[in-house]
């Protein structure tokens, strides 16, 4: 009898020991894949490398715009993704002291980008696509358009917003890169369609 609960003493020693080496194993598997979420740049979404459409989206609209326009061009996607994630009290323009109306009110105010892009070089026609914030792009555009060297390429504005069209946003963003040859951009609906975008771009001389 001492024997065999010796054995069995064994067994469940190894069973536990195992079960601790893969739980182990799992988390370190999950903070790997966390850390490569965090440094990844850019997701590629077509065979396009010519273009490239560049993205800040705070709450899905610009997004779903972003990714049909990349279908439209059989392009490659960058999203910017804020240091300080927005949420919904910052984004609450009925009250002037939250961070979106602070930061627009402020036109050298940076917001942080977590994100770099790679391999910028290789692409020649740019889409940013932005959502329209008291009339402007959000800040965090100018953040993008003053870390990259954007010289050479063509830029195409595009944007969303409840009511507001782009407006002079393109023609503020031009400032930042006058060196490009600058497309005059156009405010989308949502749900915009691929063919819609296609149209446009098709209209810019940029499709492919």
């Amino acid at each position: 009898m001492l024997v065999l609960a010796s054995l069995m003493m064994l067994v469940l020693g190894g069973c536990g020991s195992d079960s601790a080496a893969a739980t182990t194993s799992s988390k370190a598997s999950t903070a790997t894949s966390a850390k490569a979420s965090t440094t990844a740049s850019s997701s590629s979404t077509g065979t396009n490398a010519k273009a490239l459409v560049v993205y800040f989206s705070a709450t899905g609209n610009t997004k779903a715009l972003a990714q049909t326009a990349a279908e439209a061009l059989d392009a490659d996607t960058f999203e910017i993704v804020p240091e300080k994630v927005y949420t919904k009290e910052d984004l609450n323009y009925n009250d002037e002291t939250t961070r979106a109306t602070v930061e627009m009110k402020d036109e050298s105010a940076r917001p942080a980008i977590k994100n770099k892009l790679e391999g910028l070089e290789k692409y020649e026609t740019i889409v940013i696509a932005y959502p329209i914030w008291w009339g402007q792009a959000p800040r965090i555009i100018d953040t993008f358009m003053e870390s990259y060297d954007l010289n050479g390429k063509t830029i195409v504005p595009i944007c969303t917003s409840a009511s507001s069209d782009i407006g002079s946003s393109g023609d503020y963003l031009h400032r930042f890169a006058p060196n490009t040859t600058w497309k005059d951009g156009k405010r989308f609906e949502k749900g915009a369609s691929a063919s819609e975008l296609k149209s446009f771009f098709a209209g810019m001389g940029i499709m492919k």
